[in-house]
């Protein structure tokens, strides 16, 4: 892919149809093919093979909470372990891909010198090996660390244990109704009036002898348990208890449908955009967001209404 991008922008540099597209495939053309460029380039992918499960895992129209909270630990390890050990190898891949298509290395020992002249502040002994290690590899992934760490920071990890206390698979083991009730009391106090917090560990020390049943075993996440409680009619007997579940449930850890949704708006943000009413954006954009429950429409009995409403 590299190789094609620059024998097209070779080409637009000699054969462009206006001098102006010529120097703008020459200056595209030098930048791909400086060293900063291809270094920046081998880190992102770096850091962004690292991330990618996550980042999948989480779009996914269901994910169970237990996995999404297990998946955050693995990139922050993973992340860390290259800024630790992860420079020499990544200066050996990028030297062996320059060398391939014949870009040249400057020694890194060399004084860096910003590329618009010296910076007034410049230190005289930053190398070139000090840029690129300390100001874009380290930067690059201290950034990504904490952007990890503003996500799911305490507050995020207190809820989603909460939440892997409900989980069905994980209360064949353990079940701690003090964990369960403290971080119920902290993250859903307007949900539940005062007398209801006493009567929901009541409940909860009631419904431990339920995780013995056979039926019970055979739950695999919160979902089921949800449905399973409904079925059942224990959320009749333990209505607190399921409300504790269904609440759970309204995590906005598993899907990105909604901000998948949003980001359509940018493809459609243009002059026909600008003319429509709010009403018409609004009605259509519920239909992409709730497209499978759309596709199940015919048309043709759309439009047998809509003449009926005419009617």
């Amino acid at each position: 892919m590299f190789s094609a991008t620059c024998e097209v922008l070779l080409n637009i540099i000699d054969d462009g149809a206006t001098s102006a597209q010529r120097a703008e495939a020459d200056a595209a053309y030098e930048a791909l093919t400086s060293l900063v460029f291809v270094f920046i380039l081998h880190l992102m992918r770096k850091v962004l093979e690292i991330s990618d499960m996550l980042c999948q895992t989480l779009q996914q129209q269901s994910q169970d909470i237990l996995n999404a909270m297990h998946l955050v630990s693995s990139p922050k390890s993973l992340l860390q372990k290259l800024r630790d050990e992860g420079w020499n190898d990544l200066i050996v891949k990028v030297r062996s891909f320059c060398d391939s298509i014949n870009i040249p290395i400057s020694d890194l020992n060399a004084h860096y010198v910003a590329r618009k002249g010296r910076a007034r502040h410049q230190h005289d002994d930053i190398t070139l090996e000090h840029h690129y290690k300390i100001d874009i590899f380290n930067t690059m992934i201290d950034t990504q660390l904490q952007e990890l760490n503003d996500k799911f920071n305490d507050h995020t990890i207190e809820l989603l244990t909460l939440s892997s206390a409900l989980d069905p698979k994980e209360m064949h083991a353990s079940f701690s109704i003090d964990d369960i009730c403290q971080l119920n009391h902290k993250f859903y106090p307007s949900d539940f009036a005062e007398h209801e917090m006493m009567q929901l560990r009541m409940q909860f020390e009631h419904f431990d002898h339920v995780r013995q049943l056979l039926e019970f075993k055979s739950l695999e996440t919160i979902s089921d348990l949800c449905q399973w409680l409904v079925k059942t009619r224990k959320s009749e007997i333990y209505p607190l208890v399921y409300r504790v579940v269904t609440l759970i449930l309204t995590l906005p850890v598993s899907t990105a449908t909604t901000e998948r949704s949003f980001s359509v708006m940018n493809i459609i943000k243009n002059k026909f955009r600008n003319n429509i009413e709010d009403e018409f954006l609004s009605n259509c954009l519920l239909l992409y967001i709730e497209k499978e429950i759309a596709e199940t429409f015919d048309v043709d009995s759309i439009i047998n209404d809509f003449c009926d409403m005419k009617e």
